[in-house]
């Protein structure tokens, strides 16, 4: 019984943080690529490669919990939570 739980827990959180990693690379797409300096952050290319690679490794249900999936998971926390909310108030367009 512990074992079905276990993976259906383990295949949630594998869904939820590739959306989290998908959502991250393709806003980071969308986004003016001279809005990144212009809240003080690095090139939008440097942007790109890694929410890229982060949503490379969240496509590996195998990646999701060890360090390179969990490197991806804050490559895409902070895309989310912080560059991309000080994009949005100097641009004012959320999508």
């Amino acid at each position: 019984m512990f074992d079905t739980v276990q993976g259906l827990v383990l295949l949630a959180l594998w869904v939820v943080t590739l959306a989290l990693k998908a959502f991250a690379f393709v806003d980071c797409v969308r986004r003016p690529a001279q809005a990144f300096p212009a809240v003080g952050r690095q090139s939008k290319a440097l942007w790109l490669i890694l929410t890229g690679l982060a949503a490379g490794t969240g496509f590996f249900p195998g990646f999701t919990l060890n360090l390179i999936g969990l490197a991806g998971i804050v490559v895409a926390l902070i895309y989310v939570f912080d560059i991309r909310t000080k994009i949005i108030e100097i641009t004012s367009r959320r999508w």
